[in-house]
């Protein structure tokens, strides 16, 4: 029994593992076809779409699924008509939160954010209602063993970065939203690929959460990035390492 139960244990950990791989292929690949819309279809001229396939590449996307994407954008496919929406609003405990989609169905959106707003002790606000408390900037990560503190200060300057955090988990690269192509590309030629970079929403101003009221928050992140349409969310708590170790494992 034990070796049964290790089994089904291994092999739900599997199925968990690969949901959340598709659904990551499928954030990647609307990316991808609203990039490709809207600019060229070419990377090589349309800094958006070439972000978009570096972060599939990233996230080991095979090269078909990336061509795939790209096609069915310039062939006018309906399924490539998605429009971009923010959602703002407040979490458990005042926590502020942004949630980024890209939809075909704005009433869909709207219904299922409001619902896992409301049903995790938070609320759905306008446009506007949280923004003020967040800085939208370009944000660019590499590794520790992608260079020393003081190189990767170095480059970043020379790339046109406003800001630089390393620590033993990386570097951080910070840029204003205008300069970050040309930020991540600089970096890249002199760094190699980043673990991960893109425009983000970087709070102002932190909400702390203990071990009793972090889950909360933490189940609200869950039900909002089980919608398919969210693409990323945003939010400005924080929760010591060691908490979010345990409520994690």
């Amino acid at each position: 029994m034990a070796g049964h139960s290790q089994f089904k244990n291994i092999m739900h950990r599997k199925g968990a593992q690969d949901a959340k791989r598709a659904k990551v292929f499928a954030r990647l690949t609307r990316e991808i076809q609203v990039a490709a819309k809207m600019g060229l279809p070419d990377p090589v001229q349309n800094p958006r779409l070439r972000s978009a396939v570096a972060a599939a590449r990233a996230e080991n996307m095979p090269k078909d699924n990336i061509d795939r994407a790209i096609k069915k954008a310039v062939g006018g496919d309906d399924a490539a008509d998605f429009a971009e929406v923010r959602y703002e609003g407040y979490g458990p405990g005042g926590v502020a939160v942004i949630v980024e989609a890209l939809t075909d169905n704005r009433n869909r959106a709207a219904a299922e954010n409001r619902a896992a707003f409301s049903k995790h002790g938070g609320n759905l606000g306008e446009s506007g209602s949280v923004a003020f408390m967040f800085d939208r900037v370009g944000q660019v990560l590499h590794a520790p063993e992608a260079a020393d503190a003081d190189a990767m200060f170095e480059g970043a300057l020379d790339a046109g970065a406003e800001d630089v955090v390393s620590d033993d988990t990386g570097h951080e690269v910070l840029c204003a939203p205008d300069d970050f192509h040309a930020v991540r590309e600089a970096l890249e030629e002199r760094f190699g690929a980043p673990t991960e970079s893109g425009l983000v929403w970087k709070p102002t101003v932190t909400v702390a959460f203990d071990e009793g009221s972090a889950p909360t928050m933490l189940k609200l992140l869950d039900a909002l990035d089980d919608s398919d349409d969210v693409q990323r969310v945003s939010a400005n708590f924080e929760v010591a390492d060691e908490i979010m170790a345990k409520l994690t494992a």
